[in-house]
């Protein structure tokens, strides 16, 4: 009877347990409030007036789940705080050229700076809205960030000053930008990340004139480990 006692003890805390695991690697990731880290690489393109501007970046990126689920029906989620490096950023612009300026009634035809731009970039805040449907290995998002880009040279290329330099605009420029993407999970605290941002790219005047990139669409790739 004593044994029987016990298998009957036991059963419930066995089926208990079952019910409380994760069903996914991406369930797990939210359930625990991981962190996450891993490499990011970064290909785009501008729009409009700058469609001939190429970008790619590489870096690193830092997150952090913050809360548990919150229940909103399809909207249902939790939130995360997160941020990225990348020392590596690099604009392909169209190469030095002569170009047409108007100025108070009259046409000129000015040297302009062009060709490929070297810096870095910042952004130390993502704020992130992690999806927490049942997606299986899937873990969909979307978010709102803000950096902060230093250039080698003015960026972007203006018409040319004395020695050949670009002037006007400026080194520093930022990019306020959302976007959305998905982890997917291969296997638990792993997953290959796939993301597209509309990034804007400003001096917010820091320069004597702030023509900018309006927009950009900036497709992002990383890989993620989860603690």
């Amino acid at each position: 009877m004593a044994g029987l006692t016990i298998a009957s003890a036991e059963t419930p805390s066995i089926s208990a347990a079952s019910d409380k695991a994760p069903a996914s690697p991406a369930a797990r990731a939210r359930m625990e409030r991981s962190w996450e880290y891993g490499p990011i690489f970064n290909w785009g393109s501008g729009v409009g007036n700058r469609s001939d501007y190429k970008f790619v970046w590489a870096g690193v990126q830092l997150g952090k789940v913050l809360t548990p689920v919150i229940k909103a029906g399809r909207f249902s989620g939790q939130f995360e705080l997160g941020g990225n490096i990348t020392p590596i950023w690099m604009a392909f612009t169209p190469p030095p050229h002569d170009e047409a300026v108007n100025y108070e009634g009259q046409t000129y035809v000015v040297p302009f700076g062009g060709g490929t731009f070297h810096g870095l970039a910042m952004t130390p805040v993502i704020l992130r809205w992690d999806f927490a449907h049942h997606w299986g290995r899937i873990h969909p998002w979307f978010q709102a960030a803000g950096g902060l880009i230093y250039t080698f040279h003015k960026f972007p290329p203006d018409q040319l000053v004395p020695h050949g330099t670009p002037g006007a605009t400026s080194v520093w420029n930022f990019e306020p930008q959302g976007g959305f993407g998905i982890h997917y999970f291969m296997r638990s605290g792993r997953s290959l990340d796939l993301g597209v941002n509309a990034v804007h790219i400003s001096s917010a005047s820091l320069g004597d004139r702030n023509p900018g990139v309006n927009a950009s669409v900036q497709i992002q790739v990383g890989y993620t480990f989860w603690r």
